[in-house]
């Protein structure tokens, strides 16, 4: 490399951003107030909730032990139970995941700029979905609990409402990010706005939506075990069960059926994403 051009093109980049090679002295004074206002904060924080290196080391060494208890895994002669405490996790997660989907699908258009309503509607679509997804699936579990009783059907209403948020942001994120001529051609021909939405919008989103979905049909199943454990259903249930009674044989054979399952989930829709990304290429 020529030391003349690259002398040269160093000068030029400090002629051009001064700021990036030199910052000016408030620039470096509020960096340095910043990092070490988060240096203070971690110490707050380290020294507020009673962090100790002993603490963990003693916890490792009974963790070793639970895990010497967990082998080798056993369903206990209850592997019938647990395989179909395992799929109605898995329908919870669909169900919910389907249903949350199917309604944001009207909402996340309400909140895209120019498809739905005016200002307002998309201001209070916003604001909705920021508000239901602000709220944990694990406290929309208790919630339904209160409302509708134990068992999976509190969990599907647990993922639905929690999923409903994000998926409307996601959905309106989609929308407004699609290419505008499709949707000016449709226009031009006379379309109303719903003739735009159903053929210059959704086969542009459409992948998308369905690949977001995907993703979150495979998040949703570990979600589902963990609402299973304040009584939502699914296998979430047995395996408090098993850690409250100390069976950690059965309690690694769950936790082995859970890994499964969202291993096998996650093959299939990653390679169902794959297909709609390539197929939309194609077409583009």
């Amino acid at each position: 490399m020529n030391p003349k051009a690259s002398l040269l093109d160093r000068d030029s980049a400090r002629r051009n951003h001064p700021g990036l090679i030199r910052p000016s002295p408030k620039t470096r004074i509020v960096t340095t107030l910043v990092l070490a206002a988060m240096l203070a904060l971690a110490l707050f924080a380290l020294a507020r909730l009673e962090f100790s290196f002993a603490r963990i080391g003693n916890g490792l060494g009974q963790l070793a032990t639970f895990l010497g208890l967990m082998l080798p895994p056993s369903a206990g002669g209850h592997a019938g139970l647990f395989l179909k405490s395992l799929g109605e996790t898995v329908a919870i997660a669909f169900l919910g995941t389907l249903l949350a989907a199917t309604i944001a699908l009207p909402l996340g258009f309400m909140a895209a700029q120019g498809m739905i309503g005016g200002r307002a509607t998309r201001f209070l679509t916003r604001r909705f979905s920021d508000t239901i997804r602000g709220v944990d699936t694990l406290i929309w579990a208790l919630i339904w609990i209160n409302v509708v009783g134990l068992g999976p059907f509190a969990g599907v209403l647990a993922i639905m409402t929690s999923d409903i948020g994000s998926f409307t942001k996601l959905f309106s994120e989609a929308v407004e990010a699609i290419d505008r001529k499709p949707a000016e051609g449709v226009t031009s021909t006379g379309g109303n706005r719903l003739h735009v939405m159903r053929f210059g919008v959704l086969p542009q989103v459409m992948p998308v939506l369905i690949s977001q979905t995907l993703y979150y049909f495979e998040s949703n199943t570990r979600s589902a075990t963990i609402i299973g454990i304040v009584g939502a259903g699914g296998i979430g249930l047995h395996l408090a069960e098993m850690i409250r009674t100390f069976e950690w044989d059965r309690v690694a054979f769950i936790i082995l059926l859970i890994l499964a399952a969202v291993a096998v989930i996650d093959f299939v829709s990653s390679r169902l994403r794959i297909r709609l990304i390539g197929a939309r290429r194609v077409e583009a």
